[in-house]
């Protein structure tokens, strides 16, 4: 039988694996940190930038399952588990929610079945899939057995569209994920920005010379992503200035350079 940890190709970074190096986690490889070191060589924000966009998840999800009343998350480009995960913040709140998570990292995949658990009283899966075939996404086992799709969902796709280049046609797929989603569903992503430091376009140069496709979108680019949702205030801001819990005024724009925002389907 196959074993995914040892059949992975550790030679080739993978844009999860290194999120987790920033993140300061220990679940990479030599390769992994190779990338990751020049990176932060060139742009030595990088953590912050990683560590605000966790936290802009944490909000985000505490915000749709608290305010929102959310029971049912579709987690697409999960990466490496980093506990609070996002069934943990909203099983805090409702023990109920039911959250699947997607990504097609094996190592992820091999984390997720060990640490992704749930409460007794909701219900976690894990799902092996491509963002780029959302229908795969919709159609799976996992969505179909753990999701109720007539009822609202919360479409979580956090740091994970800037690896799309407009050949995938990014706006397509998140349009076609939200159509199949009821009335009262929400959309909270975040997105890599050099609007506010030229950085963030040598962070995207690296990913791409490392062989991972990455794109930083501006303001008007990432709005994009929610036509036909209303924006929950404050809209599309920098992650550290949406809803922060204490306003950290020692950060700047330009040391986050992402983009967050939650909206909901009329």
């Amino acid at each position: 039988m196959s074993n995914p940890v040892r059949d992975l190709d550790v030679g080739q970074p993978h844009a999860a694996r290194m999120y987790d190096y920033f993140l300061g986690g220990k679940e990479h490889f030599p390769a992994d940190r190779e990338a990751a070191e020049k990176v932060l060589d060139a742009a030595p924000s990088v953590p912050v930038m990683a560590r605000e966009n966790r936290a802009f998840m944490i909000r985000a999800a505490r915000f749709l399952a608290a305010e929102a009343g959310i029971r049912q998350f579709l987690d697409i480009g999960t990466g490496l588990p980093t506990s609070p995960n996002l069934h943990e913040v909203v099983q805090t709140i409702a023990p109920e929610a039911r959250v699947v998570y997607a990504d097609n990292d094996p190592l992820v995949l091999v984390h997720a079945r060990a640490l992704l658990t749930s409460t007794p009283a909701g219900r976690t899966a894990y799902l092996d899939a491509d963002l780029r075939h959302p229908l795969s996404v919709l159609v799976s086992d996992e969505v179909r057995d753990t999701l109720d799709l007539r009822q609202p969902v919360a479409l979580s796709l956090i740091a994970i569209l800037h690896f799309l280049t407009d050949a995938d046609d990014p706006y397509a797929i998140v349009a076609h994920l939200m159509n199949e989603l009821p009335a009262g569903s929400a959309l909270m992503l975040s997105h890599l920005t050099a609007d506010h430091s030229p950085a963030a376009d040598q962070v995207a140069t690296l990913y791409r010379e490392q062989g991972i496709p990455t794109v930083a979108r501006s303001h008007d680019e990432v709005t994009r992503f929610f036509t036909g949702l209303h924006l929950i205030d404050p809209g599309v801001t920098t992650v550290h200035r949406w809803r922060p819990d204490t306003p950290d005024v020692s950060r700047t724009d330009a040391e986050v350079s992402v983009y967050g925002a939650v909206a909901r389907k009329a």
